[in-house]
Formats: C-alpha cells, structure tokens, sequence
C-alpha cells in the first residue's frame, strides 16, 4: 500500500477515535457543545445518543486500525470495507443531520477510498 494511502487511512481513524471521545466523554462539556450547538440542558438530555454514535465512531476507527495493521490482501479488504462505512455514513449524516457532515466525513473518507484502490 501506497504511503499516501496508509497516512490518509490513519488521519480518517485518528478523527474517528477524536469524535468517539468528543462524543462520549466531552459531550456535555464546551468542546461537545461547540461540535452539536446545544446548550447545556439540550446536551445533557442528548448525551447518551451522543454516546451511541461515539461508540459507533469507535468502531470505524478500530476497523480502520486494524486494515492498516493486517497484512494484505485481508487488510486491504478490511480497510475498502471500514472507508466505504465512513463514506456511507457520512454521506447520510450529510444529507440528514448537517451538511458540513459531507466535508468532514464524507469527503475525506472517499478520498482516502479512492488512494487505497488505486494503490490496491
């Protein structure tokens, strides 16, 4: 795999394990309300969904770890599997939650998708 491909896969699950802490520790706090926009009393009534999707967020960056741990071809198969998931969920945030979604998940995750199968 290309050096390229191996930096922007880990950057895409590096921001993944930042979201999971963001969102299951730090929700209630200045840093998780800057991210949601609500206020304290919204934050707290929205913090264990917000803990769900950092759990989720979680498992993208571990699958994405461990396609860049495992050798090929399975870790090339783990990797594909785990950016198409990003640029999935991305994709539906983006169109049902925030737009900005696109950009920050969406984008970056089909990129790196697109540098590990040209590198593949």
């Amino acid at each position: 795999m290309s050096i390229i491909a191996s930096v922007l896969v880990a950057l895409i699950a590096l921001f993944h394990a930042y979201v999971l802490v963001l969102e299951m520790f730090l929700w209630e706090g200045p840093r998780g309300r800057a991210l949601s926009g609500y206020d304290p009393e919204m934050a707290r009534a929205t913090a264990t969904l917000a803990a769900n999707q950092g759990l989720y967020n979680g498992f993208l960056a571990a699958g994405l770890a461990w396609g860049l741990w495992e050798s090929d071809p399975t870790g090339y198969r783990v990797r594909v599997f785990f950016l198409c998931c990003v640029v999935v969920a991305g994709v539906y945030g983006g169109l049902t939650a925030n737009r900005r979604i696109l950009f920050v998940q969406a984008l970056p995750g089909a990129l790196a998708l697109a540098a590990v199968v040209a590198a593949g």
